[in-house]
């Protein structure tokens, strides 16, 4: 069996998030065997200093992995160039890297689960990403591990191979795309994939995962999916550079080590409309939780100056 893929935790100014994603990595079966490279991103403005060093303290004194690294920025990249250039650094000298932001809490079976799953799959070049997300979706008739077309960035694994084809430049990337590609592209328009390309190009925000999923698509590559999600995701509360107060996407984390991975290369169309049917009442949802939350607002108006 090949080395455990190094591990990539990319982390800023959120002490609190950072030591909580570690100490979930550390009780994964297979950390002892793992490099651990943690990058930890320079400070943007003076009031992120005091965060940015308690963060830094909490990676150098990691451990509980084969080897731990800091890579400290100098300069504030950004999560989005802090990602790219430091995936494209270990897949360069690994072929391999296992990537984490610093809000992600994952089961003691993640790292198992990506080390099968690229070893498994090392040398099917339409597999270019493997996800450790997924949505809450309803489970009837889906198998454990399934193909899907979106590259979903909350834990994830990816090859050499595949990362050789991230075109990180919008305008490229857009002009392949014609009428059908953006529907296909946005699961028919039920997740704001293509917005969120439109919103990059005018830099309203700044996302290297959105420039990732459509390097995929374009390439028709496929990304390996759990039906029970191995991480969660505990930056919804507000305290994230790209992230809002939101309970949409909080899951259970399986607890059990994956078994199952498909043998025959192609996109599961009942995880597909599984995904499908659940954006589709996710929109519902919002919009109804919104309105309740407008009526808290009316009332609470009511109560103070009626």
């Amino acid at each position: 069996m090949t080395p455990p893929a190094p591990i990539a935790l990319f982390a800023y100014n959120r002490p609190g998030h950072t030591r909580r994603t570690i100490e979930a990595l550390q009780k994964n079966l297979l950390a002892a065997e793992s490099r651990m490279f943690i990058f930890c991103d320079g400070a943007k403005t003076e009031a992120d200093n005091a965060a940015v060093e308690q963060v830094k303290q909490i990676a150098h004194a990691t451990s509980g992995f084969l080897s731990v690294k800091v890579i400290e920025r100098k300069q504030n990249l950004g999560l989005a160039n802090s990602i790219i250039s430091g995936v494209t650094q270990l897949v360069k000298e690994y072929g391999t890297a296992i990537v984490f932001e610093d809000d992600l809490i994952s089961s003691p079976h993640t790292l198992q689960y990506f080390n099968d799953a690229l070893e498994r799959y090392a040398s099917e070049e339409k597999v270019m990403h493997i996800s450790a997300y997924m949505l809450p979706i309803a489970l009837d008739n889906l198998t454990e591990t399934f193909f899907f077309r979106a590259a979903f960035s909350w834990g994830w694994a990816t090859w050499a191979r595949a990362w050789d084809n991230f075109e990180p430049d919008v305008d490229k990337l857009m002009q392949q795309f014609d009428k059908e590609k953006t529907s296909q592209f946005s699961i028919e328009h039920t997740m704001n994939f293509w917005k969120q390309m439109l919103d990059f190009k005018a830099g309203r925000n700044n996302s290297w995962a959105i420039r990732w999923y459509a390097s995929v698509f374009l390439k028709q590559g496929l990304t390996l999916n759990p039906l029970h999600s191995l991480v969660h995701n505990i930056g919804h509360d507000g305290s994230g550079t790209h992230s809002n107060i939101e309970n949409t996407y909080q899951v259970q984390i399986a607890q059990k080590r994956v078994k199952y991975f498909p043998n025959v290369i192609k996109e599961d169309k009942k995880a597909y409309e599984a995904i499908k049917h659940f954006l589709k009442n996710r929109k519902g949802s919002l919009f109804n939780r919104g309105l309740q939350f407008l009526k808290q607002l009316k009332g609470k108006y009511l109560r103070k100056n009626g």
